[in-house]
């Protein structure tokens, strides 16, 4: 089992496509570190806590530390991962250094070209903001973390541009298409970012870039990561700043689909995977459970719900019939096996029905 944690929802960052703003309007709370506790009780064998916000650095650090005492105590083995715009520490590395350079903590950062990513005073985080930042890192911690840049319609055309940095910086970054959540109100059509991937992978680009390298295995059953892993809620659970627990981030981000922490976690219950039971967010039509691109296209509930409701199913449909051989070569399988593109758009479907 992993652990999303938000500590807290305050961030020194504005960022236009934020999903988490509507979790604690009034960024005050701070997730008890009890509950973490009692989480890590019920499932002592946690392979690594995931630290979101809000940014991480908004909380002291002795917050960290408290949890780091407690996981040796009881000797788990659960590593800590933060996910950190990381301008508090190059203001402060002294404040920091010590916690960044223990051996449960490993860093990841985020970046992105084309706007969006704003600093408190709502001005752009810029390339040579995030050098200094990386720069930081390779002087206190010994090396260039890692980083993650959302993509939305306004900034897809520098998507590229961001595997090309992570080449030059020697990192891998990891591109994620933005989800409906939040200040973000659409998600990006789901063939959009994988259209980047099958880009990035014939430019050979694929060692620099996280999701193209899962998209080479992912329908050959060997990519099991979030996001397109169907059965993700089975081994994962997040915890928000209040204590309300999900089997998903980005539904606790919406605030939906809960878990009974008090059932699940307290009183040692069966695991409880909600995503599983609702039938509208199975897939994304009917004609999908016969298509070679099923474990992508319907691989992330969330994505699903958000598609759905946004009306962009049959777009995105249309575009992955167009990328779909070339995925299926690329994941070593017949090119030609390609499902017909079928349209189920309401008053189609009524059609089909009558024939």
């Amino acid at each position: 089992m992993d652990l999303i944690i938000k500590p807290t929802e305050a961030c020194n960052f504005k960022c236009s496509f934020c999903s988490s703003t509507a979790i604690d309007p009034d960024h005050a709370g701070l997730l008890d570190l009890d509950y973490i506790y009692k989480f890590l009780k019920r499932y002592p064998d946690t392979a690594t806590i995931i630290v979101n916000g809000g940014d991480p650095l908004m909380v002291d650090p002795s917050y960290y530390w408290k949890l780091i005492d407690h996981l040796d105590e009881h000797n788990y083995p659960a590593t800590i991962s933060f996910t950190t715009n990381l301008w508090p520490f190059l203001i402060k590395p002294k404040k920091w250094v010590d916690l960044f350079n223990h051996d449960r903590l490993g860093i990841c950062t985020s970046f992105q070209y084309g706007g969006g990513r704003l600093k408190g005073d709502f001005s752009e985080f810029t390339e040579a903001d995030f050098w200094l930042c990386s720069d930081a890192m390779l002087k206190h911690c010994g090396y260039r973390p890692d980083f993650i840049a959302v993509i939305v319609e306004e900034n897809i055309d520098d998507a590229i541009k961001n595997v090309e940095l992570a080449k030059e910086m020697g990192v891998v970054c990891k591109l994620n298409y933005a989800m409906a959540s939040g200040i973000q109100g659409t998600t990006l059509q789901l063939s959009k970012i994988y259209d980047l991937y099958v880009k990035i992978y014939d430019m050979g680009l694929a060692d620099w870039e996280w999701n193209t390298q899962q998209m080479m295995k992912r329908l050959g059953g060997s990519a099991t990561t979030c996001p397109q892993n169907r059965n993700c809620d089975s081994g994962i659970r997040a915890l928000n700043p209040g204590g309300d627990y999900y089997s998903c981030g980005a539904f606790g981000d919406d605030m939906d689909y809960p878990i009974n922490f008090q059932e699940e976690v307290i009183d040692n219950g069966p695991l409880q995977t909600p995503l599983q039971l609702d039938p509208n967010i199975q897939s994304m039509k009917t004609a999908c459970f016969t298509c070679p691109m099923f474990q992508i296209c319907n691989g992330c509930k969330k994505t699903v719900r958000d598609m759905k409701r946004e009306g962009t199913v049959e777009s995105h449909c249309r575009q992955m019939k167009t990328l779909a051989p070339r995925i299926l070569e690329i994941n070593g399988l017949d090119p030609n096996s390609v499902t017909p593109y079928v349209d189920e758009t309401p008053d189609n479907m009524i059609a089909i029905a009558n024939i």
